[in-house]
């Protein structure tokens, strides 16, 4: 039998592809998904995803969520304890792996090992230093289906929050910005593909602008 491991999941495309790759590499036995909520909002921080959908992509996946919940405006200090605290109860149960999606910011992994290895546990990176424009449309040829749920105004098109994550979205996105944007210019809410058990039914809601942020309100159809 495989170790087990815990897959840090945003119900992105990143995530998706992580949990997708160690599926087929059967490297790891994933126990279970952790994903860090907004207690004020009821959605996963960063992509501002309705917790029902979160939900519906684990129904999907036939996994369990370790839900973290932080406040909106938490510090470094708080976000460590209560995501400490969750994988030191996943250790207790024997896991010492986490899988996580990261494609090459250096500092934030750096920051995770920081952490996991205070815990005895070790951080697992199979999308690490891959090709970001291949990783893109390999999401695609593998038929995956993500809508862009979050948007940079400050480097992209406000206009092309809401929109699908398909070849036209990354034919319009501007010369500098990472087709994964694994820089922060944007997020995805991945409803369909290959890792599911059947495709999540949603609809576009408004867009709004938010601390600086263009999210789409994502709702379950």
């Amino acid at each position: 039998m495989p170790p087990t491991a815990v897959l840090s999941w945003s119900g992105g495309k990143d995530s998706a592809l992580a949990l997708y790759d160690v599926s087929k590499s059967k490297d790891f036995e994933i126990t279970s998904l952790m994903t860090t909520l907004t207690r004020d909002f009821g959605r996963i921080s960063m992509h501002g995803v309705r917790r029902a959908l979160l939900t519906a992509q684990a129904d999907r996946l036939r996994l369990p969520v370790d839900e973290v919940w932080i406040t909106k405006s938490a510090s470094n200090a708080e976000y460590e304890r209560y995501m400490s605290n969750a994988l030191e109860a996943r250790r207790s149960q024997g896991v010492r792996h986490v899988v996580f999606g990261d494609l090459f910011l250096k500092d934030i992994r750096d920051y995770r090992e920081k952490l996991l290895s205070k815990l005895d546990m070790v951080g697992v990176f199979p999308l690490w230093m891959k090709d970001t424009r291949k990783l893109a449309h390999t999401f695609l040829h593998l038929q995956f289906k993500a809508i862009v749920c979050t948007v940079d105004p400050e480097v992209l098109d406000g206009g092309l929050c809401g929109r699908d994550f398909d070849e036209s979205f990354l034919s319009e996105l501007p010369a500098g910005v990472d087709p994964c944007g694994e820089n922060g210019e944007f997020h995805t809410f991945v409803y369909g593909g290959p890792i599911f058990d059947g495709e999540i039914g949603v609809k576009r809601g408004e867009v709004v602008l938010r601390d600086g942020f263009c999210f789409t309100d994502i709702l379950p159809d």
